[in-house]
């Protein structure tokens, strides 16, 4: 009678430590100014098509004529890919314009929103 109660009792230990890790892996998007949206026009200098989630590295010129780079943190790729999106859709060299959701400390980053490539296409981050 104890051996079954002791083996439904360890599965479920490991049920929910199993459940507890998956949902603490995802970070949350506290970090990035969600009641601003400002405009970057720049150069793409990398584009990471990786998991947890994809990263554009863009060469932006700033007001004073000096390059910076930005990292730009996007979605996953199996959900960009349901938005069209494919590995190769950004290339080094290409001139994006995005629209982001900066970084609350002031850092060059933040959360896309949405690119426009220079042949007028536009690319979101979400569907809505």
């Amino acid at each position: 009678m104890l051996r079954p109660l002791r083996s439904i009792t360890l599965l479920l230990a490991a049920l929910s430590m199993a459940y507890a890790g998956t949902g603490s892996a995802h970070h949350s998007t506290g970090m990035f100014d969600q009641a601003k949206t400002i405009k970057l026009v720049g150069t793409v200098k990398q584009f990471q098509w990786t998991n947890p989630h994809s990263w554009i590295q863009l060469d932006v010129t700033n007001e004073a004529g000096a390059k910076e780079e930005w990292s730009i943190e996007g979605n996953s790729p199996n959900q960009l890919i349901r938005l069209g999106w494919r590995p190769g859709t950004l290339k080094p060299g290409d001139n994006i314009t995005l629209l982001v959701k900066p970084m609350r400390d002031g850092a060059k980053g933040g959360m896309f929103v949405e690119i426009t490539l220079a042949d007028g296409t536009v690319l979101k981050q979400y569907d809505r």
